[in-house]
């Protein structure tokens, strides 16, 4: 089958792509390069430079490629810059959702695959929040997730597409070191980039209700997410009807200092013990889900853990710098 991958020439979206065709699949790209790189996109996968905000657009990619699926990957992600620029990030996440799901019901597009969030949950008081847990986003951000699994959920009731959005907890790591992340916004990067430059790294706040005092989040491999995405894809194939909301995590908590000091370790810089500054807005204490469903629905399950994603961010990191 062919899959239109939005967003498929970044961080995650090149790891899915890679991730289909290692699996028989074939793939379209749409991204408009504001994070992506064009040399991320295997030479054999139709590369089309623009927006999901970009009616026309979808509809010329539509019609030319005629995708059985698509993999809506592209959106912004950062929760602090949502906080301080939330119609920037409706207009991005919800709008070009909105778009996007109105080009491929004209289209005759049925099956759709939606890159969501762990930020739904916002700040949940249980140990292990499975995916009937109440949603109540503390960012901007996740706000724009949940609404559009809301968009996508109706969108489907109504049009008869078969869906799963898939809440993505925390990546990490390389499938290989030049799809490593790029960008300096989540943890193990950030860290990569204070020890190189010789200062410590920092925590956002040590005073959170958790063993040690920081947050805590469930580290998934990009590599077992992008498997998550192809077996997802291949269960909309097979199942019409699927409609589909699921946690894709290990199911396994690690602390701030736990992932800081990982990094420590594997780089040999543990010279530069963390300095703790003030918290972060929108930042929950701990973020941890079940994954029982996920293996129940798709037969899935992690296969890496935090070391293998702190090794291979390091050997990315490296080959960059």
């Amino acid at each position: 089958m062919k899959w239109l991958v939005t967003g498929g020439a970044g961080y995650i979206g090149a790891h899915v792509v890679r991730a289909m065709l290692a699996s028989g699949e074939s793939a379209v790209v749409l991204d408009d390069l504001s994070t992506g790189t064009r040399s991320r996109v295997p030479d054999e996968v139709p590369l089309v430079v623009g927006t999901i905000l970009d009616r026309a657009l979808l509809d010329d990619v539509l019609a030319e490629h005629r995708p059985d699926g698509i993999v809506h990957i592209a959106g912004k992600k950062q929760v602090g810059e949502s906080m301080a620029r939330p119609l920037y990030y409706y207009e991005q996440n919800v709008e070009g959702l909105r778009i996007l799901l109105a080009a491929a019901v004209d289209a005759g597009v049925s099956r759709f695959v939606f890159s969501s969030s762990a930020a739904v949950y916002g700040m949940p008081d249980t140990d292990l929040v499975d995916e009937d847990y109440p949603s109540v986003p503390l960012s901007p951000y996740g706000q724009t997730k949940l609404a559009g699994e809301w968009l996508i959920r109706t969108t489907a009731e109504a049009h008869g597409i078969a869906y799963a959005s898939l809440r993505y907890f925390n990546v990490a790591g390389a499938a290989a070191p030049e799809l490593a992340d790029e960008g300096v916004f989540n943890l193990i990067p950030m860290v990569l980039e204070r020890l190189t430059a010789d200062e410590p790294p920092r925590v956002f706040g040590a005073d959170y209700a958790t063993p040690d005092g920081t947050c805590v989040r469930d580290y998934i491999h990009v590599a077992d997410l992008a498997d998550a995405h192809v077996v997802a894809a291949r269960r909309l194939a097979t199942d019409p009807k699927t409609a589909l909301t699921l946690n894709v995590g290990r199911g396994t908590g690690t602390s701030v200092r736990e992932v800081i000091d990982l990094v420590a370790r594997v780089t040999g810089r543990t010279d530069l013990p963390p300095v703790v500054v003030d918290r972060r807005p929108g930042d929950p204490a701990c973020v941890v889900g079940r994954t029982d469903r996920i293996a129940h629905e798709l037969g899935w399950t992690a296969r890496y853990d935090i070391e293998d994603m702190v090794s291979s961010a390091w050997e990315g990191w490296q080959r960059r710098h």
